[in-house]
């Protein structure tokens, strides 16, 4: 695993930071428009000033017990766009991405099983086996979306050490109790809990998940150390000034983020679902482990959620699609990617498969407007991309020194877009805009479609048209059709419920021979064609 590297960069530098007009000045480089991003904290539009040389950004990491789904890796594209945004303004960035690979109960519990010792167990796998075997699977998703690497994927059971130490000083800080269960942070001690949510002390702890622990003084209170169960062994275990045991699930953010990127930091991302607990508890134990008056950090952004007939996708709610199930039905991962880039990080996106084949097909006609311009330049900053417009000719007026004005202009809506909180459908409109233009140059418009890769990540610059090909897709299927199929699928559904199996498997094979993939949800069948 990656060491912690050289934090002593990592000073104030606010003042190096001047606005002129609506062009920013980091260190003296040009970089556009003022980055401005939501913070949680707050619920408001915000300027995004850096308070250290190397801005440090924490995303939640997966709890590796099974597959990532596509509504988890929606929140990773959300944050590979926040640091695609940070580069293109010049804005050193040390990124980090946990792995949970203990700590986390079943249901985000304090008193639950482990999710890892559950699927070992269901698996006949060893616990560190099972953890190995999904994080390689979330980093083959990671690199088949054209994710940008982080710098460090700390691992949970790394660190335990550290998290015995973070919650014995919340102990001799008297913010904490013990009882039968493990030891509890007393959230009555931390001013201002439940800030992030929005929610008064009193609301927050009404309306705090239902669990009872027999001894925990309030129901927001959580665990920093669950001890093991009398006559329980764990199998995932350390001990503890508090008996043999685990972390809470909470602790492990708070220690890893402060040990790679020193105690307060700029930029902490996850999914919406964070927003009311896990991030509410991070901020709660932090500030009182710091106990320095300030904020732990400065902002927060939260990825919405991927829907699935109209619900969160969950694995906890049954099969759930993934990244590899789209590929093996013909979908490219770009193509799931521009999907996910077509909707705002913060609306809701409803996912289907009419939506994902509209997104290869407008990927393959983006890519094939853009094959004529290939080869592109590397262009990853706002500052290189307006230096190489500057040399261009107009078109018109063959104006060598003014450059490609029609260019600059794209390159400045670009710019706006990705600098008003991330606003890649209207990065995505204002790319395909310009290359329909007719007053932009080929070499303009060859520069543009490269500024616009470097903020999407759509490979632009490389992909094959021929890989974005389906044999058939559902917006193929005629009305008749399409009837035909869900009426089978109607009685498929019929079958099961009377617990008819053969007429149910006659009907799916029927299914299968018109290439039609049927996937049982909790809320009812979806179908789509191989």
């Amino acid at each position: 695993m990656a060491g912690e590297g050289d934090l002593s960069r990592l000073r104030p530098v606010t003042a190096g930071f001047r606005t002129f007009r609506s062009t920013v000045h980091y260190h003296g480089s040009v970089t556009g428009h003022q980055l401005k991003v939501y913070n949680s904290l707050g619920r408001r539009i915000e300027d995004f000033t850096p308070s250290a040389d190397v801005v440090g950004l924490y995303s939640c990491g997966p709890t590796v017990y099974y597959f990532p789904h596509l509504g988890n890796m929606r929140t990773y594209v959300f944050a590979d766009t926040l640091r695609r945004a940070l580069r293109w303004k010049q804005i050193p960035v040390r990124h980090i991405v946990n792995i949970t690979d203990v700590g986390h109960a079943v249901a985000d519990s304090d008193t639950g099983e482990d999710k890892l010792e559950l699927a070992a167990a269901r698996e006949r796998r060893t616990v560190a086996d099972v953890a190995d075997f999904y994080t390689r699977a979330f980093f083959t998703d990671l690199g088949a979306l054209n994710i940008l690497p982080a710098d460090v994927y700390p691992r949970a059971s790394d660190y335990v050490e550290q998290m015995i130490e973070f919650a014995t000083r919340l102990q001799e800080r008297g913010v904490t109790y013990q009882i039968p269960s493990g030891l509890y942070f007393d959230t009555t001690k931390s001013p201002g809990y439940g800030e992030l949510a929005l929610m008064d002390i009193a609301g927050q702890r009404e309306a705090a998940r239902v669990e009872q622990v027999e001894g925990r003084r309030n129901k927001t209170d959580f665990a920093l150390w669950r001890t093991e169960e009398p006559g329980v062994r764990r199998v995932m275990r350390w001990d503890s000034p508090w008996g043999w045991g685990a972390p809470g699930w909470h602790l492990e953010c708070s220690v890893m983020s402060m040990a790679l990127l020193g105690e307060h930091f700029d930029l902490h991302t996850g999914g919406i679902d964070h927003l009311e607990l896990h991030h509410v508890n991070e901020i709660a134990q932090s500030q009182a482990y710091l106990d320095d008056g300030k904020p732990w950090v400065k902002y927060w952004l939260h990825g919405e959620f991927l829907l699935l007939n109209s619900a969160k996708i969950a694995k906890s709610a049954g099969p759930v699609p993934r990244l590899a199930d789209l590929i093996e039905d013909g979908y490219h991962p770009m193509a799931y990617r521009l999907f996910l880039l077509g909707g705002h990080y913060r609306s809701q996106l409803d996912f289907t498969f009419e939506g994902v084949d509209g997104a290869q097909t407008a990927l393959r006609r983006l890519i094939s407007r853009i094959e004529p311009l290939r080869p592109l330049p590397t262009v990853e900053t706002y500052e290189h991309a307006r230096a190489a417009l500057a040399g261009i000719g107009n078109r018109k007026t063959a104006d060598a020194e003014s450059g490609d004005k029609t260019a600059l202009a794209y390159l400045d809506q670009l710019d706006d877009a990705i600098s008003l909180d991330l606003a890649t459908p209207r990065l995505l409109a204002i790319l395909q805009e310009s290359l329909r233009d007719q007053e932009i140059t080929p070499a303009g418009q060859r520069i543009i479609a490269a500024a616009a890769d470097a903020l999407l990540g759509l490979r632009l610059a490389d992909l094959d048209p021929a890989a974005l090909t389906r044999s058939r897709s559902t917006t193929d299927l005629d009305t008749a059709e399409v009837e035909t199929i869900e009426r089978l699928i109607a009685d498929r559904t019929q079958a099961r419920k009377e617990k008819n199996w053969p007429r149910a498997d006659e009907i799916r094979a029927e299914l299968d021979r018109l290439n039609v993939q049927v996937t049982d949800t909790p809320s009812g069948p979806t179908w789509h064609l191989r």
